[in-house]
């Protein structure tokens, strides 16, 4: 099997982390998140890892060193990585996917579930500082803010999709199921 590269692409909470964990361990996968840079910079800043923090940064990154600067770095690091599995997780803008795209293993896999399950999903998993305390209403404009605005157009590139309104063994059938189709 040729070296296999996966982008996840979904809205917040959709189920990208869980379906990264799934293939990871599964596929003996090794992974890369486009927020890894930003919380590895907000940490030696010693600010809060918090949804604005992070989407203030990226905005920050991307005008000062060009809209693609954090596609680029994750590009190099999914090519170089010695892995046969490699997972992007976190695609949302197409400057991602045309620096992906150019490599002859990258397969897009977008990933979806109904507002109100990610709502909840997004409070219980309390991934950044104040989620779960956060309102239907603060879930919806993180959903909407400038880092969120490109991801339908990026779902609607991908070569896979995952409905995740189901249970975590429905989600994983439906991985397997992309996987057995990828190695043919």
């Amino acid at each position: 099997m040729s070296k296999i590269i996966i982008g996840l692409v979904g809205p917040i909470a959709s189920g990208k982390d869980v379906s990264k964990k799934y293939i990871e361990e599964k596929y003996n996968a090794s992974s890369y998140k486009f927020s890894t840079v930003l919380r590895d910079i907000l940490n030696r800043l010693y600010l809060p890892i918090d949804r604005e923090n992070m989407q203030d940064l990226s905005l920050d990154l991307r005008n000062r060193f060009g809209s693609d600067i954090l596609a680029k770095v994750i590009t190099e690091d999914a090519k170089t990585d010695k892995g046969d599995i490699v997972i992007v997780d976190g695609v949302r803008r197409m400057d991602d996917i045309i620096h992906l795209s150019g490599l002859p293993e990258f397969k897009l896999i977008s990933i979806d579930a109904d507002i109100n399950i990610r709502y909840e999903r997004m409070k219980l998993r309390n991934e950044n500082i104040g989620d779960d305390t956060k309102s239907l209403e603060d879930f919806l404009a993180d959903c909407n803010k400038e880092a969120e605005q490109e991801i339908p157009t990026v779902m609607s590139h991908g070569k896979y999709h995952l409905d995740n309104n189901g249970t975590l063994e429905e989600l994983y059938k439906q991985l397997d199921n992309i996987f057995l189709e990828i190695k043919k």
